[in-house]
């Protein structure tokens, strides 16, 4: 049945992808309308979407939804395409190199859409446009449309589908005034804004937080919060457009909000590992200790279990590093590096090669030190869960390491006599 609803999904989204770039063109074969004696006939509302059950969809989605009564247009109007297939997805993504696609849809599918998804949507409808404020917008929409205008390079904090419809539709405000938002300036970090979304998928929230750096812990303006589409919807029911030089009452930017597709409860408990980060850590730093104290007693070393540890602490320490060179700017920075360390795979066949005649290694004096310093950035960055307590118990494994090395060394001379 699974597999059924994800090949429906697909055929529907290209289906939804082939009408859009047909006749919902945003009547762009018709640039030369005069839009100033279509105010009745012209609507731009925006459009909010009830988060999903994937991990792609747990943040909702925005879109604008566009009416010309008098040409029969009626579509929403989408920032958030883009082609999977397209070559090195993953990486470019990973690199903060994927480019996102606007779309236009016919409306009632894009709802049908949603509903089918089990997904609610909320539409606000834009009171404070005159007749010219609607003609620039859709001028605006029209000229992004053009093939060449289309693509834009995708930032999920800065830049993407709901700054994208934010920033279309308050553009006649730089005409009139100021949008008060009636917000404090200073709010959440974007780590601690993308946890009201995670909260209940703790693997996902796991893997963000692995990949967010020191940059998303910082506290967060207005306009930065509304990177999230409901963040934005609470913003525009209580935002008031200020004209300049008037002394008249600020007017609501929202004048009619209705519940498109009715919300859906939400079930995310079967989705995840039965198991939380924290319990899994707690095993994992329990069995590290357990056989560190059993090597400590017998005055061994378990290479293998070295062997088991070290691949995969060294292969997340590569996919860190390379997040340094990514266009993301918030992961760019990231002292979890120093716990998941590149250098374990650099040093791991030097150090199971000791390992194996019964010698210590360089490499657990550096990891500790680089534990320590981990443990002290708990002052300036909010780490994924349960890696302090893996830290903890890797640092006692490195200093058992470092108190075992003197005997090893004079265990094997005396062997070897």
């Amino acid at each position: 049945m699974k597999h059924l609803k994800s090949i429906f999904r697909f055929l529907l989204g290209t289906l939804l992808l082939m009408m859009s770039s047909s006749k919902y063109a945003l009547a762009q074969e018709h640039p030369g309308d005069d839009y100033e004696h279509l105010d009745s006939a012209i609507s731009l509302s925006l459009l909010t979407c009830q988060p999903g059950e994937e991990s792609w969809s747990l943040y909702g989605h925005t879109a604008i939804h566009y009416i010309n009564r008098n040409k029969g247009i009626d579509v929403a109007v989408n920032y958030g395409m883009f082609n999977f297939h397209k070559p090195f997805f993953v990486l470019r993504f990973i690199f903060g190199l994927t480019d996102y696609e606007m779309g236009v849809q016919p409306y009632d599918y894009f709802c049908e859409a949603y509903a089918y998804e089990k997904r609610g949507i909320i539409e606000q409808e834009l009171n404070f446009l005159t007749p010219q404020d609607k003609a620039i917008i859709v001028k605006a929409l029209e000229d992004n449309y053009l093939p060449e205008n289309r693509e834009y390079r995708y930032n999920f904090f800065y830049d993407n589908c709901t700054t994208r419809a934010r920033d279309m539709l308050l553009i006649p405000c730089r005409n009139h005034g100021s949008i008060n938002f009636k917000r404090k300036a200073a709010g959440p970090s974007f780590r601690e804004l993308t946890h009201k979304y995670t909260s209940e998928r703790p693997w996902v929230q796991l893997g963000n937080d692995l990949l967010l750096g020191v940059k998303a812990d910082r506290p967060t303006t207005i306009s930065e919060q509304q990177f999230l589409p409901f963040n934005l919807l609470e913003d525009f029911d209580n935002a008031t457009l200020e004209l300049e030089g008037s002394e008249a009452t600020p007017l609501k930017i929202v004048g009619k909000k209705t519940t498109v597709v009715p919300m859906f409860k939400r079930d995310y408990t079967k989705k995840d590992f039965p198991l939380s980060p924290t319990t899994c850590a707690i095993i994992l730093a329990l069995t590290i200790c357990i056989i560190t104290l059993f090597e400590h007693v017998r005055h061994r070393i378990i290479w293998a279990f070295d062997l088991a540890l070290l691949i995969p602490i060294g292969i997340c320490g590569l996919i860190l590093t390379a997040m340094i060179f990514s266009q993301h700017p918030t992961v760019n920075l990231n002292l979890q590096i120093l716990l998941l360390n590149p250098i374990a795979i650099a040093c791991l066949f030097p150090i199971i090669s000791h390992e194996r005649k019964g010698h210590g290694h360089w490499f657990w004096f550096a990891y500790s030190l680089c534990l320590q310093l981990f443990l002290a950035g708990n002052a300036i960055q909010c780490y994924a869960e349960g890696t302090n307590i893996l830290a903890s118990s890797l640092l006692y494994r490195c200093y058992v390491r470092i108190k075992q090395a003197p005997t090893l060394k004079k265990q094997t001379v005396n062997q070897d006599i």
